[in-house]
């Protein structure tokens, strides 16, 4: 299939007259809105001292689910989300290199349709700001099939890459076309900060959409990279937190495992993991209470923005037939990125400034600010400004996945179990309002979710290539305070990380470099923060879940972790 033809495709369906399309002012507008490395207790109605009002506003006028699904990973994550498929299945079994095999190419493959795609066809506009990371092709002259307006998003404003400054992002985009902060006529900002630009570029495509004479509804998807690394945050939202942090790692995760018993998305009787570091002996306190001060700001920041997106709705009489859903790519971060001192490498070091056209290259050290200064790292710098590099380390990613054990990667809890939030109150009954769903679900629940609520048709073939079915189920029950009806088990691989859920009962096995593999399993009911291994009191029933796992594996392609790159 070439480009041509699916842009041709998509062009047919923008234009698709309206009146093919029956009852659909009656069907919601979305907006999906994803967050970048946090856990599940790093927002306020989760359990948080982190302020979060327009989250937990929506929260208690919409549905939490307790057991919602990712796959511990940025960009296999947001393959699932965007097809729903297994990331394996949408060529993103990993990270967007390519490995070789099909699973593992980094890029989105074509036996895949994303959820713009799908919902073009049911007439629908689409627009996205934020963070694209599934596609290997991030160079300005470079193939750009697999970018957001050629699969299937109308506007979209954004960084194709994962990760990168707040205050000068790499491979920021406006349309196809590379932009920096400074020459795009389009966003002129007093002080340019990306989060803030992600919500505000929503709210312009937003006013643009109630501006045309049009009935089409909206999908809008905005994808935030705030908390990932480095802590960047604005000062004023720095100074919010100063002091909340003194008392480290233990005394946080304490009050957050209390907290979230008590808001209903915790059961008392699942004990809280152990500890990942040790507050009592670390080094450089002040800095990392400096950390997490900033991690904290830099989610204060994005929800204000989130509000800022519902203010343009409720504006336009919007927001209560539109269906808003908050997710999160995977667990706290525990990576080492920037926490250790750069000093004597930058020593001496000069750059020449970008210019206003200039291009950031890099997304992590070594690096520079756009008027010439080297990036710092480590414990002498502190972090925030658009100078520094800094990651908030394996204490307080810790502390955000209460009360979980394991980090973003993995395939226990705090790897792969985030908050989802739906606010809809047009198809909410009332019983469901404020409800906490606590079924297990998953990333690839959102399409058929959305291709059933938009009225719209999952497509077979699509640009003249064989669509692979849909993975998931429908989350719509949940609107009625209904249980989800699921049969197949949901499976995880990310690294050589594996897991598989299957109602109450859990396997992981975590992989150790020179190490045999081990599998634990787990009753989830009686056990959500995996401390009791029942792999020796059930033998039986651990089998049973191995065997399906490897069929899920042999399915979706899951190659046997560490491999080594096939020859293409």
């Amino acid at each position: 299939m070439s480009i041509f033809v699916r842009m041709m495709v998509l062009v047919f369906l923008t234009f698709l007259p309206l009146r093919v399309l029956p009852g659909m002012t009656d069907r919601p507008n979305i907006l999906l809105i994803m967050a970048d490395d946090m856990g599940y207790t790093d927002i306020g109605c989760y359990g948080s001292e982190i302020k979060t009002p327009r989250l937990d506003q929506l929260a208690k006028r919409g549905i939490r689910f307790t057991q919602f699904y990712n796959t511990s990973r940025c960009c296999p994550t947001r393959a699932a989300l965007l097809t729903g498929l297994y990331s394996h299945q949408a060529g993103i079994g990993l990270m967007t290199g390519d490995r070789g095999y099909d699973a593992y190419r980094g890029d989105l493959n074509k036996q895949c349709v994303t959820l713009a795609e799908v919902l073009k066809s049911a007439g629908y506009a689409n627009y996205m700001s934020g963070k694209w990371h599934v596609t290997k092709h991030i160079r300005p002259n470079g193939p750009k099939h697999n970018w957001p307006l050629q699969r299937g998003f109308d506007k979209f404003y954004g960084t194709i890459i994962g990760a990168g400054s707040f205050y000068d992002p790499a491979t920021l985009c406006r349309g196809n076309q590379f932009i920096t902060p400074e020459n795009d006529t389009a966003y002129q900002p007093e002080k340019y900060y990306y989060s803030d630009a992600i919500s505000e570029n929503a709210v312009m495509f937003l006013k643009d959409h109630f501006a045309e004479p049009s009935d089409k509804p909206f999908f809008m998807y905005v994808s935030y990279t705030s908390a990932h690394w480095p802590m960047h945050a604005r000062e004023v939202d720095i100074a919010k937190y100063r002091g909340v942090y003194d008392d480290g790692f233990d005394a946080i995760r304490a009050a957050r495992h209390k907290n979230a018993i008590a808001a209903g998305v915790l059961d008392a009787k699942w004990k809280l993991s152990k500890p990942g570091a040790n507050w009592e002996n670390w080094k450089n306190k002040k800095w990392d209470i400096r950390n997490m001060e900033v991690y904290a700001a830099m989610v204060d920041r994005m929800d204000q923005g989130i509000g800022w997106i519902v203010d343009e709705l409720k504006k336009n009489d919007a927001l209560k037939n539109t269906l808003i859903i908050y997710l999160q790519d995977n667990g706290g971060c525990a990576e080492g990125f920037g926490r250790r001192s750069n000093a004597e490498k930058i020593k001496g070091v000069k750059f020449k400034p970008l210019g206003r056209d200039g291009l950031q290259t890099k997304i992590w050290p070594p690096m520079q600010t756009r008027d010439g200064r080297p990036v710092r790292t480590g414990p002498e710098v502190m972090a925030g400004g658009e100078d520094t590099f800094i990651g908030y380390g394996v204490g307080w990613a810790n502390v955000s996945n209460t009360p979980f054990r394991g980090y973003k990667h993995d395939g226990w809890e705090g790897g792969i179990s985030t908050p989802l939030i739906m606010h809809w109150p047009a198809g909410t009954k009332r019983d469901a309002v404020h409800s906490v769903n606590n079924d297990p679900c998953h990333l690839i629940d959102i399409m058929p979710t959305l291709v059933e609520l938009a009225g719209a048709k999952y497509p077979k073939t699509f640009a003249e290539e064989k669509i692979k079915p849909m993975e998931g189920v429908s989350l719509r029950p949940v609107f009625s305070k209904q249980s989800i009806q699921r049969r197949a088990p949901l499976g995880f691989e990310h690294h050589g990380n594996l897991a598989l859920r299957d109602g109450r009962w859990k396997i992981v096995s975590i992989y150790r470099k020179n190490q045999k593999r081990k599998w634990q399993l787990f009753d989830m009911e009686a056990d959500r923060t995996e401390t009791n291994d029942l792999s020796g009191a059930h033998p039986d029933k651990l089998k049973d879940l191995v065997d399906k796992w490897q069929t899920w594996a042999d399915r979706v392609g899951v190659q046997k972790w560490p491999f080594k790159n096939k020859k293409k």
